[in-house]
């Protein structure tokens, strides 16, 4: 009984699961499921919007196919564990032991083989929330000395002045904020801001970070993002002027 009131108390806190399944009758039956405990959903189709999604929502769990589109399951879980430790649940359709030890070993937290029972995957994700506990990402909020963003109005303000921001300006600016004193690449940062690594140019970081800072200096009299030569940008919150 204790289990079964910790897993409704995780129901009530609102929290989300992200689901990357190229296969539409396996992530509406994933969906489903999860629903069905409580829990809001994401969906991707593929690895790509995967980590836009991811980007974007901040879940505290991934549901994640290996055979995926566009970023193959591999290379989603490799970008994911850069950013963080949210636990991630490998569904594969391969029962061989070896392609479980690589999941493990390459930051999956559980497996899942496919076909699989109801039962089955809501134990392994109820295992997997009760062993994150509280360990979750700020969802709604952040604050620190120079600046506050709220991710759910979309607003940042430095003191009590409001920073006009554009949208990618806004997506470019908390995705830095998510992960301050963290180097993040110009494909870390293309994905996060704008959804797409391989068909856009990093100038496009590079511009609109120098619009960011003008931004910032002309409120804060203080630059709070680094360039790391040869690697990308850090964000490194300063008390304003």
């Amino acid at each position: 009984m204790k289990a079964l009131r910790s897993w409704y108390e995780l129901r009530m806190k609102g929290d989300k699961v992200l689901i990357v399944e190229d296969d539409d009758d396996l992530r509406d039956l994933v969906r489903t499921v999860v629903e069905r405990e409580g829990m809001a959903t994401i969906e991707a189709a593929d690895g790509r919007e995967g980590l836009r999604q991811f980007y974007e929502h901040r879940p505290r769990l991934v549901i994640l196919d290996i055979g995926l589109p566009e970023l193959n399951g591999w290379q989603v879980l490799e970008r994911v564990r850069e950013l963080g430790d949210v636990p991630v649940l490998i569904l594969t359709a391969n029962a061989d032991e070896l392609d479980k030890v690589r999941g493990l070993r390459e930051g999956a937290d559980d497996y899942v083989t496919k076909p699989f029972g109801r039962q089955e995957l809501i134990a392994r994700v109820e295992a997997l929330l009760r062993r994150a506990g509280d360990n979750r990402m700020p969802d709604e909020l952040h604050a620190d000395g120079l600046m506050e963003i709220d991710f759910t109005q979309r607003r940042v303000t430095v003191g009590e002045t409001e920073l006009d921001l554009t949208p990618t300006e806004f997506r470019l600016l908390a995705a830095l904020a998510r992960h301050p004193n963290q180097v993040l690449s110009h494909d870390q940062l293309l994905e996060m801001a704008w959804g797409d690594s391989v068909n856009r140019s990093r100038q496009q970081v590079k511009l609109y970070i120098g619009y960011l800072r003008r931004k910032l200096v002309d409120v804060a009299d203080t630059d709070p993002i680094e360039t790391v030569r040869g690697f990308g940008y850090r964000y490194r919150p300063r008390t304003a002027s």
